[in-house]
């Protein structure tokens, strides 16, 4: 096995059991290893350290996967780290009645590099890095064996694959091909998920329990979903007894599927209106108009894709919440979201903070929100930690 020389002084975050070693970290590389190759890492006195897989082409050139330094990963060792993440899934609570959910959370789960999602019978896997890349056939093997779904789908298509030297990959890697779209059900709700083509693998799979959380606020109240994509957050606030939902996206397809979801969980078409647009325009025509709504929900895109890109995510996330607190009834409420990891929660506290200044209204935090339970974050990973909220009472 290739042998990885750290330079004196640079073993600290390994022996913290960061998974991550970042290439200027490293003082020479022992042998010949391509991308994805196992490695052994040692440090400056030539103490083994851990084993994981490299790539000269990423920043980040080693990625963690076990800290005995003489194990070697082998198939078995695969399949005992795609067993354990599943077994973590059976033992959470409020998955009885949801069919859609995250089974491998990459390095959270030990498997740097690695997305799953269920969705139904049917799996969803991303390969993030050279290192799966290297080994998916073999990955899709073994979850076919443990959990026999109908098919497995690669979506391979994330924006960070170019960052490790990897294209695109998209296709059946297993079984049969997933229908256009695949039926699923969460907290007893029901939803047709695009797995060929909808964002992430389908599904914004992280909101699962904000939506749950949001919508205990809706009962009564006119909403808006801002940002609505396929109307996953107007679907729980029309079931919690929203009077209206207006869905704001803008992808007019989209919000086609929102109404079709609005009609499969029995919502009446007269409570529901779609507005297709830019929603930092829309808001702002809104406030023009002098419209008002007792509960707005802002669930962005991500704004950051690196640390270099934080100051003008900050101002965008300023501005929509800026434009969002002009239409908020006194009283009412704001639940507000950045799925941006490099803008941290105490940060988008700021951001909010500077909104709500400068909107001159009184702004109360009720609630602070994560990724729900199946997307878990290492306490030796913080950067596992991407999703972030606010329940905001505003005055």
């Amino acid at each position: 096995m290739t042998t990885v020389h750290l330079k004196k002084g640079r073993e600290r975050a390994l022996e913290n059991r960061h998974p991550w070693i970042f290439g200027g970290a490293i003082a020479r590389v022992e042998g010949q290893a391509q991308p994805g190759d196992l490695v052994r890492i040692v440090d400056s006195a030539g103490r083994r350290l851990a084993v994981g897989y490299y790539n000269p082409h990423s920043q980040i050139a080693v990625r963690i996967l076990t800290w005995d330094p003489d194990e070697t990963p082998d198939e078995a060792f695969w399949r005992g780290r795609l067993d354990a993440a599943i077994a973590r899934r059976a033992s959470l609570p409020g998955l009885d009645d949801t069919t859609a959910y995250r089974l491998v959370h990459a390095e959270s789960d030990g498997l740097p590099g690695l997305i799953v999602d269920r969705y139904s019978d049917w799996l969803v896997f991303q390969s993030l890095t050279a290192g799966i890349e290297q080994r998916k056939e073999l990955l899709a093997h073994l979850l076919m064996e443990l959990l026999a779904p109908q098919g497995i789908y690669e979506r391979s298509d994330a924006d960070v694959r170019p960052r490790e030297g990897l294209t695109d990959a998209v296709g059946p890697l297993a079984g049969e091909m997933p229908p256009p779209q695949v039926a699923i059900t969460e907290h007893g709700r029901r939803f047709l998920v695009d797995v060929l083509h909808g964002h992430k693998t389908g599904f914004y799979l992280d909101q699962r329990e904000n939506r749950h959380s949001v919508a205990r606020y809706c009962a009564g109240a006119e909403v808006l979903n801002a940002f609505g994509y396929t109307g996953a957050f107007g679907v729980y606030a029309g079931t919690a007894g929203a009077q209206r939902i207006t869905n704001l996206d803008s992808s007019a397809e989209a919000l086609a599927a929102a109404k079709e979801h609005m009609a499969l969980n029995g919502i009446a078409p007269e409570r529901v209106e779609t507005v297709t647009g830019d929603a930092f325009r829309v808001l702002r025509t809104m406030r023009d108009q002098v419209r008002r709504f007792d509960v707005i929900i802002l669930d962005p895109p991500k704004f950051a894709f690196s640390r270099a890109q934080v100051p003008s995510a900050s101002r965008g996330y300023k501005d929509i919440n800026l434009q969002a607190l002009h239409l908020v009834r006194p009283g009412g409420i704001l639940a507000t979201f950045s799925c941006s990891g490099s803008v941290d929660e105490s940060l988008f506290q700021k951001i909010l903070f500077g909104a709500s200044l400068d909107a001159g209204r009184e702004v109360r935090i009720l609630e602070r929100l994560g990724q729900s339970a199946d997307h878990p974050v290492s306490l030796f990973f913080p950067e596992g930690t991407y999703l972030k909220g606010f329940v905001c009472q505003v005055e």
